[in-house]
């Protein structure tokens, strides 16, 4: 093995090889887990991003060799439990990972564990549940039962059963649904001349995700409010269901498989056709920039949206950049406190969303580490606290310009944040929204 210490290179990712027997052999997993714990375990570079490497420099410390070969094979799973696939190690941290030749990749390592763990033990019918995004948004969000399930959502006595019967914790806030589904609601403008830039496609389609269709509707008319405004044709893809991504970090990736199935052809087209495919959830944009292609590298479609898949800001700042963006904006914003998700910040596009806010004239506050919530994680009775934990310097340091808004690509991170924040005047806007009102636009 080469002794060489750290890296200069950019990192690069291998294929994820699931379709490989070999990937869900138990043995030979605890081996490759032993040995970048091991690396791991001497470089500790990772210890403020996530609690899975205080779990495992706390197992090693406390074995009876103070080394790996001293923590029980067994406990290694109490690491990957704590795991939630952020990236981050991976992307800002490590620098052991490929080219380097000690070859670290912590997440997709983290992700082959819980894929067998998947295989050989299933999951709890919670965890089944949360990750069934689509499933959970079409039933919840039936008129008749929105009102049940958003009062039973704010009801202790039912958030005390849901914790006790479910293990979702009973103070996690959790986002409400809507009966105004977005796709059902959407009026996109596909009437505007295309106009092509350098650098950007000059037409938008829009997939929704499960959360902008079901919980907050809202941020997908706003984005294409400000498409309208831009004079940018849009429409929606024509059918879609869950990216994936929560089935991914449960490690059911025969389910991932099924929804890439249902996702790809639709979005494949749209590709081919010349659109710039636009999502407002940053977990979804990585999902087809990274994870999809990482899983199916030879899958042409795949291929194709992965270079169509735009995070909006990302896109709008292309667009500015291209000569062809208004900037008109008539609303000042005042103090803004914006949080990078960890979803967003691993797609290594830069900071879009910030140059976005500040061209609009806010006076932003960028805060670039882990909110600690993550997706379906932090809801869970067992992560709860630790999800506070983990967000308690984004709380402080969101809070201290005592801004007008909290904002956050990830819309639940912001909910979280603000939960962490306690007593503050600040609204939670979505930056789409809140370019929106910088526009003047209703």
């Amino acid at each position: 093995m080469s002794l060489r210490e750290g890296n200069l290179e950019a990192p690069t990712r291998h294929p994820i090889d699931w379709k490989n027997p070999d990937f869900y052999n138990e043995e030979k997993l605890t081996h490759e887990l032993e040995r970048i714990f091991d690396i791991c375990h001497g470089c500790r570079r990772c210890v403020s991003l996530c609690t899975a490497f205080p779990t495992l420099f706390d197992l090693v410390d406390e074995s009876p060799t103070m080394e790996v070969d001293g923590v029980a094979k067994t406990d290694y799973w109490k690491v990957v439990d704590e795991c939630y696939l952020c990236d981050l190690c991976y992307m800002t941290k490590c620098p052991y990972v490929p080219p380097h030749p000690w070859n670290v990749d912590f997440p997709h390592t983290m992700l082959r564990a819980k894929a067998i763990k998947f295989k050989t033990e299933g999951a709890a019918f919670r965890d089944r549940l949360l990750s069934s995004t689509d499933a959970m948004g079409k039933l919840a969000s039936i008129p008749v039962v929105v009102q049940a399930v958003n009062a039973s959502l704010k009801s202790k006595p039912m958030r005390n059963l849901m914790g006790s019967v479910l293990r979702i914790h009973p103070d996690r806030r959790l986002p409400e649904y809507d009966s105004a589904k977005f796709r059902s609601t959407a009026r996109p403008n596909g009437g505007f001349a295309v106009r092509d830039g350098q650098k950007t496609p000059g037409k938008v389609a829009i997939y929704a995700t499960c959360y902008v269709n079901y919980n907050e509707p809202g941020i997908g008319h706003d984005l294409l409010k400000l498409l309208a405004h831009n004079e940018i044709p849009a429409i929606l893809v024509e059918k879609e269901v869950c990216c994936g991504m929560p089935k991914l970090e449960l490690g059911d990736l025969d389910a991932v498989e099924k929804l890439k199935e249902t996702n790809i052809p639709h979005l494949a087209k749209l590709a081919r056709e010349g659109y710039a495919i636009l999502t407002a959830v940053p977990s979804c944009t990585l999902m087809y920039k990274q994870e999809l292609p990482l899983m199916f590298p030879h899958d042409a479609d795949v291929l194709a949206v992965k270079e169509a898949m735009w995070d909006p800001f990302e896109y709008l700042m292309a667009r500015n950049a291209d000569g062809l963006l208004k900037t008109d904006f008539k609303s000042p914003l005042g103090k803004v406190s914006y949080h990078v998700p960890c979803h967003q910040r691993v797609q290594n596009i830069g900071n879009k969303t910030r140059d976005a806010l500040q061209l609009a004239g806010a006076s932003v506050t960028m805060i670039e580490r882990c909110s600690g919530h993550d997706g379906t994680w932090g809801v869970k009775s067992e992560h709860f606290d630790k999800s506070m934990k983990i967000g308690k310097p984004v709380f402080r340091q969101m809070a201290e310009p005592q801004p007008d808004y909290v904002s956050s690509d990830c819309a639940i991170a912001a909910r979280h944040i603000l939960q962490g924040m306690g007593d503050s005047a600040a609204q939670k806007q979505h930056p789409i929204t809140l370019l929106r009102i910088a526009y003047g636009l209703e």
